[in-house]
């Protein structure tokens, strides 16, 4: 760790990606991909795709039950970290400040590293480390 608990660690490099799940999952699959033009990253699943869209991400998953719940189609959006020591450091700085933290820090199968925890109102985010993006810098205009 590089930070201690009581420090905010270093700040988050931007939002990574939005995860919704849709009911219409196909219909959707084929509308961000065939009219608005993005990529397929990675089928993870037959109810799971990441899209490309520049530098970031749509997570675009099949609603598995007729009503969405409190956040709509929404299921999380993540922050992408620059490296995995950081991704620890806001674990366990969100730990200590008594943040709703939902599991711990996990490898994917793509090289990703995330953990997911809620904001006050149950939003759900994901810190993660994506070696893809992480490190990367953008200038706004």
């Amino acid at each position: 760790m590089n930070a201690s608990p009581n420090t905010r660690p270093k700040p988050f490099n931007g939002l990574r990606h939005l995860a919704i799940n849709v009911p219409k999952y196909d219909e959707c699959l084929a509308f961000y991909v065939d009219i608005m033009g993005m990529k397929v990253l990675r089928r993870a699943s037959d109810n799971l795709t990441y899209l490309g869209c520049g530098n970031d991400v749509l997570s675009l998953g099949r609603l598995m039950s007729e009503d969405p719940g409190v956040g709509g189609y929404v299921d999380h959006y993540g922050f992408i970290v620059d490296t995995k020591d950081d991704l620890q450091d806001w674990f366990e700085f969100l730990s200590a400040r008594g943040v709703n933290v939902l599991d711990t820090p996990h490898d994917h199968s793509d090289g990703a590293r995330s953990f997911h925890c809620t904001d006050p109102v149950g939003n759900v985010i994901q810190p993660i480390y994506h070696p893809a993006v992480s490190g990367q810098h953008f200038t706004g205009p």
